[in-house]
Protein backbone atom coordinates (compact mmCIF):
# COMPACT_ATOMS: atom_id res chain seq x y z
CA UNK A 1 0.00 0.00 0.00
CA UNK A 2 1.64 3.26 -1.29
CA UNK A 3 1.09 6.51 1.35
CA UNK A 4 0.38 9.48 -0.48
CA UNK A 5 1.83 12.51 1.57
CA UNK A 6 1.17 15.94 0.97
CA UNK A 7 2.72 19.24 0.96
CA UNK A 8 0.63 19.96 4.03
CA UNK A 9 3.48 17.68 6.19
CA UNK A 10 6.57 18.74 4.64
CA UNK A 11 8.90 20.53 6.55
CA UNK A 12 10.19 23.08 3.43
CA UNK A 13 6.25 24.02 3.24
CA UNK A 14 5.01 27.13 5.29
CA UNK A 15 3.06 30.41 5.20
CA UNK A 16 4.83 33.57 3.76
CA UNK A 17 2.86 36.42 5.66
CA UNK A 18 4.02 38.48 2.67
CA UNK A 19 2.25 37.10 0.08
CA UNK A 20 -0.31 36.01 2.02
CA UNK A 21 -0.04 32.18 0.84
CA UNK A 22 1.81 28.31 1.37
CA UNK A 23 4.83 28.22 -0.42
CA UNK A 24 7.61 25.68 -0.61
CA UNK A 25 11.16 26.74 0.33
CA UNK A 26 12.96 24.85 -2.00
CA UNK A 27 14.32 25.65 -4.78
CA UNK A 28 12.48 23.49 -7.54
CA UNK A 29 13.14 23.41 -11.62
CA UNK A 30 10.46 24.95 -13.93
CA UNK A 31 8.92 20.96 -14.04
CA UNK A 32 8.86 20.53 -10.45
CA UNK A 33 7.29 23.93 -10.31
CA UNK A 34 4.00 23.51 -12.25
CA UNK A 35 3.85 19.99 -10.94
CA UNK A 36 4.01 22.17 -7.52
CA UNK A 37 1.37 24.88 -8.64
CA UNK A 38 -0.64 21.98 -10.25
CA UNK A 39 -0.77 20.14 -7.21
CA UNK A 40 0.10 17.40 -8.63
CA UNK A 41 3.88 16.65 -7.26
CA UNK A 42 3.10 13.39 -5.71
CA UNK A 43 6.69 11.92 -5.09
CA UNK A 44 8.18 14.93 -4.15
CA UNK A 45 12.17 14.03 -3.56
CA UNK A 46 12.78 16.73 -1.20
CA UNK A 47 9.63 15.54 1.13
CA UNK A 48 10.40 15.75 4.64
CA UNK A 49 7.99 15.32 7.46
CA UNK A 50 7.91 17.67 9.75
CA UNK A 51 7.79 15.71 13.27
CA UNK A 52 7.51 18.48 15.29
CA UNK A 53 7.88 16.00 18.10
CA UNK A 54 11.01 14.42 16.67
CA UNK A 55 13.85 16.62 18.78
CA UNK A 56 11.14 15.06 22.22
CA UNK A 57 11.74 11.78 21.41
CA UNK A 58 15.37 12.25 20.98
CA UNK A 59 15.68 13.80 24.64
CA UNK A 60 13.72 11.35 26.53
Amino acid sequence: MEIKLNCDCCIYYFYDEEYDCYVCEVNLDEDEMVKFIQNSFDDCPYFRLNDEYKTVRKQI
